[in-house]
């Protein structure tokens, strides 16, 4: 072995090294990914956030997936000969739309499972519905119906801690039914919030079409690497925050607030952004932490 190809060797080792207390810190703990995006649509990418969380569940982590698939829904929907319509960024959902969405969703869910099982790892895809794990009403837009869409008022997480025992990967599409046993469309990254919540996920990690949360979205060198939860609270008001961003950063919040004790908004083009934010000493994206941890950064990172 010549000198460089030594090199080379000792820098996949040092990687190692630099996971490993990582991968003691999380060991049996439940991280919830919410996957959606870029990282859906491009098959690369997709590959790669297979793998990550794989890669995840056998190091002996608890990895959840709640996926979307909106931009494929909108496909099937301009398909049938309608337009998609959205008011304040949620889709209006008719029947006939709500019955598109499930369909999408059930397909994608099991394309999930099928690259899961290739890489040696049991998943199974369900529902919201299944096992009533979750429970919404109809969500209103500012006042205006905007059909079959659906704000979780409870979450039964048996289902989800019943696979998890039994070593299999959940993936999670983002239905559900009211009490009426109604089906409803439920935002991904409110369905991925209520589900971290409840099963008291150490990690909560978005995957995003951006770099993470900045102090000035107008300037890319203010992007902060992590924020406490009353640190983004401040934040928010400030004005600086819009768009989809809005929601995304509340919702990091509330799980914050309500047991998860590191959310995590990253980039999902970034190829393995996942293993880059959890098993490296810099990490990238922006992390929001529960009041009482430490910032990796003032801690070293390390043992954090």
């Amino acid at each position: 072995m010549n000198e460089q190809e030594l090199m080379s060797v000792a820098a996949k080792a040092n990687v190692l090294i630099e996971a490993l207390p990582y991968i003691q810190r999380f060991n049996r703990k439940i991280i919830v990914v919410k996957y959606g995006g870029s990282a859906m649509l491009d098959e690369e990418l997709k590959r790669n956030v297979i793998k990550d969380v794989t890669l995840l569940k056998l190091v002996g982590f608890k990895p959840i997936i709640v996926h979307g698939g909106g931009k494929e829904i909108s496909s099937w929907v301009a398909k049938s000969g309608m337009e998609p319509r959205f008011v304040g960024g949620l889709r209006v959902t008719d029947k006939e739309t709500m019955n598109i969405a499930e369909m999408v969703l059930g397909r994608v869910g099991k394309e999930l499972v099928t690259m899961v099982q290739s890489l040696g790892v049991k998943a199974i895809s369900v529902s919201g519905k299944d096992g009533g794990m979750l429970t919404v009403k109809k969500k209103y837009q500012n006042g205006e119906d905007i059909g079959y869409v659906g704000e979780i008022t409870d979450v039964a997480p048996k289902i989800l801690y019943d696979l998890l025992e039994k070593d299999y990967l959940p993936i999670v599409c983002p239905i559900g039914m009211d009490e009426n046993f109604e089906t409803y469309n439920i935002n991904a990254d409110d369905a991925a919030c209520a589900i971290a919540r409840a099963v008291n996920a150490e990690k909560l990690a978005f995957l995003t079409d951006i770099e993470g949360v900045y102090r000035d979205p107008k300037d890319k060198s203010t992007l902060i690497s992590e924020l406490t939860v009353d640190e983004a609270e401040e934040l928010l008001g400030t004005g600086y925050i819009g768009g989809g961003m809005l929601p995304k950063l509340t919702n990091c919040i509330e799980a914050a607030r309500n047991g998860v004790s590191r959310v995590h908004i990253l980039d999902g083009r970034i190829p393995h952004c996942l293993l880059l934010e959890i098993f490296t000493n810099r990490g990238i994206g922006t992390a929001i932490l529960a009041s009482g941890h430490t910032k990796f950064y003032d801690a070293g990172r390390q043992g954090a």
